[in-house]
This record gives C-alpha cells, sequence and structure tokens, in this order.
C-alpha cells in the first residue's frame, strides 16, 4: 500500500480555524465526551448488578451503551486534542485504522438496534413464548452476529478505500477519517467505489431501518387488542428505543446515501452521531424507563452504604 501512496499523513481542517472557537469547543466536548463514557459505563454496571434488569432488553441494552462508548472514542478523543493542536495531522494507516473502527462499530450498532426492535417484537406479541423464545443462548447468538455484522460491513468499506491511490492533495476537510472525505483525495476515478459503498452502508442502514419501523407498525396493530395500561406500558419501553433509533438512523442515511458526495453541513451531522447521540442513549433510557431509574437508585444506595461503612 505504501508504495503506490505518495502520501504518507493527512491533515484535518476540524470543526473551525479560529482559535477562541476551538477552546470553547475543547471545553463543550470534553465535557460531552467524559458526559458519554460515565454515563453508559452507569447503564453497563447497573445491569450487570441488578437482578430486575435480567431481561433480554436491558442485556442487549447493555451491549449498546459499550458499543456507544467505544463507536465516540474512535473520534472523540483525537477531535478533542486537535481543538488545542496547531497542525492536526494523521498518518495514513491511522487513518485507515480510525475508518474500520468507526464503521466496525457503527455497524454493529446498526445491527444491535435491529436485535432490539425484533426483542420488543416477541415480548409484545408473543409474551408467552418470550422466555423460550429469547433465551440466553439465542440472546448471546444475537450480539455474536451483530458483532460479526459490523465487522463484516467495517471489512468490506475498508478493502474498497484500501488500494485507493492518495498523491495530494492531503487535506480533509472533516474532524476525522471517513468515507467520503477519503474519497475526494483519490486521484483516481471513484465513481463506482462511491455506489458500492453507499451499496454498503447506506443501503445497510435503510434496510435496517424499514426493518425495525416494519416491527414496530406490526407491535402498534397489536397493542390494539390491548388494555389501556398494557398498551402505556408496551409504548413506554418501546418509545425509548424508538427515539434513540430515529436519532440514530437519520443521520447516517443522510450522510451514507449520497455517492461521492459531500456537503457543508456533513461535519455538523457527524458531530450529531459521533458525540451527541452517544450521549443522548443513556438519558433517553434512564429518564423514560422506571425499571432502569429504580436500578439506579438502588446502586446508588448500595454505593453511598458501602463508603459509610
Amino acid at each position: 500500500m505504501a508504495n503506490t501512496h505518495n502520501v504518507t499523513e493527512f491533515v484535518f481542517l476540524g470543526l473551525s480555524t479560529n482559535p477562541e472557537v476551538q477552546r470553547v469547543c475543547f471545553v463543550i466536548f470534553l465535557f460531552l465526551y467524559i458526559a458519554t463514557v460515565l454515563g453508559n459505563c452507569l447503564i453497563v454496571l447497573t445491569v450487570m448488578t441488578s437482578r430486575s434488569l435480567a431481561s433480554p432488553m436491558y442485556f442487549f441494552l447493555s451491549y449498546l451503551s459499550f458499543v456507544e462508548i467505544c463507536h465516540s472514542s474512535t473520534t472523540a478523543p483525537k477531535l478533542i486534542s486537535d481543538l488545542l493542536a496547531e497542525r492536526k495531522a494523521i498518518y495514513l494507516w491511522g487513518c485507515i485504522t480510525q475508518v474500520f473502527f468507526i464503521h466496525f462499530f457503527g455497524g454493529t450498532e446498526i445491527f444491535l438496534l435491529t436485535v432490539m426492535a425484533y426483542d420488543r417484537y416477541v415480548a409484545i406479541c408473543k409474551p408467552l413464548n418470550y422466555t423460550t423464545i429469547m433465551n440466553q443462548q439465542v440472546c448471546a447468538v444475537l450480539v455474536g452476529i451483530a458483532w460479526v455484522g459490523g465487522f463484516v460491513h467495517s471489512f468490506a468499506q475498508v478493502l474498497l478505500i484500501f488500494h485507493l491511490p492518495f498523491c495530494g492533495p492531503n487535506v480533509i476537510d472533516h474532524f476525522f477519517c471517513d468515507l467520503l472525505p477519503l474519497l475526494k483525495l483519490a486521484c483516481s476515478d471513484t465513481f463506482l467505489i462511491g455506489l458500492l459503498m453507499v451499496a454498503n452502508g447506506g443501503t445497510l442502514s435503510v434496510i435496517s431501518f424499514v426493518v425495525v419501523l416494519a416491527s414496530y407498525v406490526v407491535i402498534l396493530l397489536h397493542l390494539r387488542i390491548r388494555s389501556s395500561e398494557g398498551r402505556r406500558k408496551a409504548l413506554s419501553t418501546c418509545g425509548s428505543h424508538i427515539s434513540v433509533v430515529i436519532l440514530f438512523f437519520g443521520p447516517l442515511i443522510f450522510i451514507y446515501m449520497r455517492p461521492s458526495t459531500t456537503l457543508s453541513v456533513d461535519k455538523m451531522v457527524a458531530v450529531f452521531y459521533t458525540v451527541i447521540t452517544p450521549l443522548l442513549n443513556p438519558v433517553i433510557y434512564s429518564l423514560r424507563n422506571a425499571e432502569v431509574k429504580k436500578a439506579m437508585k438502588r446502586l446508588w444506595s448500595k454505593t453511598m452504604k458501602e463508603e459509610e461503612r
């Protein structure tokens, strides 16, 4: 690869070239990243230590929170450090590695959200068979499929750009390495590769989003025969997941359904799904879910009692 590339590193333009704006952004994004890690770690710890959260839904939620930490950590630390750096550079291999992990964890999250929608479908539409269908072995297999699916998706994306020639310039108008900005820098025709990337990334997002929406349409139709209390409880558990799905899939579809095309708003959209969405997920699941809030309070009380001893 190195023999066919004159470029050995890339330089990011970042979010702004204004030093004052960069300093303000540094404080803001550092706070958001710390809150993201702590919030998602809290959900993972709460699910692991609470017996009341032993259902498959919370099992998947804990993995989703872990993936959110990993996904945010592929871009946020570099973004934060670059805000105080005069030269925002990354080596070629580091750039390719960042692309891989962004799409690995992003793809895994797509599959996990789809699995969580299936879990809600089984729980609401087939409650008598729920524990049989969604047993521990099945849940473990579904999580494993999500990880494997994310890896295959990411490997295919990286394979498409692996042999692209980068002859210069090496300035990326972004704050992290991603497919579309890299395609703009390649010194060869990338139209076909752009279409293949859309087929892999954009189509995956759209199909998964449609599957999730279809599952909730079936759930809503099924809820018509439930009592008002049953509908309220089911909608409260589904509402959190629907909110997260829309927040995550919306920006992805906007970015990755455009072959070889970048827009001025892409960086702001990227900030949303790499920094803001991972922070909102624990907030949404904790505020909208009574069981999670109770479990967090018990965990907090238990921690305080142990410290008093």
